[in-house]
């Protein structure tokens, strides 16, 4: 071939690792200086180093990727990002762990058909995985607040005249803009803590 080669690594976190996808580009004999490497979600394409990779590469160079969702988890986007990078660009794609997605391959027209409908479907089942993880996440984080856990971060211990300011606010002796000042909170944090507390004395009565 005549191009360059280059290869993209992409971790969701920075404490994601991402050897595995280092070993198998340099498996694949690309040299480290063409590897580019973003540390973020794969939801969109807005990644620098993602960025300034297409930026670099020219016509007749070959892009390695170990999997599909390494380049992106969203449907629409990785299928916008293959025909720039394909048909505009005219830039080869090997996906490492799909062999029939190697646009090296196939160039006639069934090779370029079979290759478009496995695009299609990985690409589908990268994103459906990504919204079936943050459907599991709303999900446990429901289930935990059912069971009385509690996000975030805990509420600052009440100050020690709160008791007696409480009284008279609830006695009508004060307003709850003097209460709230009185414990040095705004009024709506007052208001909220007042319930809170009321709560709990209902509950040691009870």
């Amino acid at each position: 071939m005549n191009g360059m080669i280059y290869g993209y690594v992409r971790v969701s976190t920075r404490e994601q690792n991402e050897d595995r996808q280092l070993i198998a580009l340099r498996e694949a004999e690309v040299p480290d200086k063409n590897i580019f490497t973003d540390k973020q979600s794969g939801k969109d394409f807005d990644r620098p180093q993602y960025r300034r990779l297409v930026r670099k590469m020219k016509k007749d160079d070959l892009l390695f990727i170990k999997s599909i969702d390494r380049l992106g988890r969203n449907y629409g986007e990785i299928l916008e990002q293959w025909r720039l990078l394909t048909k505009e660009k005219g830039i080869d794609i090997a996906v490492l762990d799909m062999p029939l997605l190697d646009t090296r391959r196939g160039k006639d027209l069934m090779g370029t058909f079979l290759s478009d409908i496995v695009l299609q479907v990985l690409s589908f089942v990268a994103e459906n995985e990504r919204v079936n993880i943050r459907q599991r996440q709303a999900e446990g984080i429901a289930a935990a607040k059912a069971r009385g856990v509690r996000f975030g971060r805990p509420p600052l211990p009440l100050p020690d005249c709160f008791p007696g300011v409480y009284s008279r606010w609830k006695a009508k002796k004060i307003t709850g803009t003097a209460a709230a000042e009185e414990c040095g909170m705004a009024l709506s944090s007052f208001r909220y803590r007042a319930a809170a507390y009321e709560k709990g004395v209902e509950s040691r009565i009870g």
